[in-house]
């Protein structure tokens, strides 16, 4: 996949998205509703282009993932739009940006509000990802949550080799018109990179993470204070500290520097979608 800068159909799509260089990405300055409006409007009435539009997230551990993991990086510069899902990059745009971002767009807020937009639209979802349990947990709490939503179809993300490519098939001739994969960084970007040719009938796709796990219940999110001043990561290295205590120790640090070093301090002059 070509990184956006080379790849005319992207940069046609995005053109009237406002971007600024963040940490060494390229962040679009869109808040939660801009980017759920921006997502309906890709597929609603009719689809605007005749591939998949990647879009994907980026928060500290991102930024520094993709500055010490070269196909890491290539991967998210390979997106159509990259959100900002980390309060510290809002906070540090502020300092660095006569155009900051103006909020955190967090998937897990983004998901709820791209739900409702759809139903109302009659829009179609795919649920793609982590383990069986979760995803069917995740789905069904959606199903309640949101009774006019059409969901198409699931799957949990444990395929490989030819199971992996039937299943391509079959989200293809579904033709969702948004396909959530929550697979993790940065194995739901090589997703899209090796099967967006396979999945022509798909209108979005949309990287999740952790996206199915919250909509399970079997995670939390952190208290809302938390997430407003940058310390979400505490709360989610208090609930997994062994798996997450050593990545946020390596990963923070080098975020802040790029943050700071690697950030563009001119803004845009285009503006945000309404």
């Amino acid at each position: 996949m070509l990184e956006r800068r080379a790849n005319p159909v992207g940069r046609a799509a995005t053109a009237r998205v406002p971007r600024i260089s963040l940490g060494g990405l390229r962040l679009a300055v869109l808040d939660i509703e801009q980017t759920a409006n921006f997502m309906i409007e890709m597929v609603f009435p009719k689809r605007r282009v005749n591939r998949p539009l990647y879009l994907t997230s980026a928060n500290g551990e991102v930024l520094a993932r993709c500055s010490t993991e070269p196909m890491t990086g290539l991967l998210f510069r390979a997106a159509d739009l990259i959100n900002a899902d980390g309060q510290p990059l809002v906070t540090v745009s502020r300092l660095k940006s006569s155009t900051p971002l103006p909020e955190r767009v967090a998937t897990t807020d983004l998901f709820h509000v791209v739900a409702r937009k759809a139903a109302d639209a009659g829009l179609t979802f795919y649920m793609f990802g982590a383990d069986e349990a979760e995803n069917a947990a995740a789905v069904a709490n959606v199903r309640k949550m949101y009774p006019n939503l059409r969901i198409v179809g699931r799957s949990h993300g444990y395929l490989r080799g030819r199971a992996l490519r039937d299943k391509v098939e079959e989200i293809n001739a579904l033709a969702p018109d948004y396909l959530w994969v929550a697979l993790g960084v940065p194995y739901e970007q090589a997703f899209v990179e090796e099967f967006t040719p396979d999945l022509s009938n798909v209108g979005v796709i949309k990287t999740a993470g952790g996206l199915f796990n919250f909509l399970s219940g079997s995670r939390t999110r952190a208290p809302r204070w938390m997430q407003n001043v940058g310390l979400e990561w505490v709360w989610r290295i208090w609930l997994e500290p062994r798996r997450l205590f050593w990545r946020y120790l390596t990963t923070n640090p080098r975020a802040l520097y790029l943050l700071f070093n690697k950030s563009r301090s001119s803004g845009t002059d285009r503006t945000p979608r309404g």
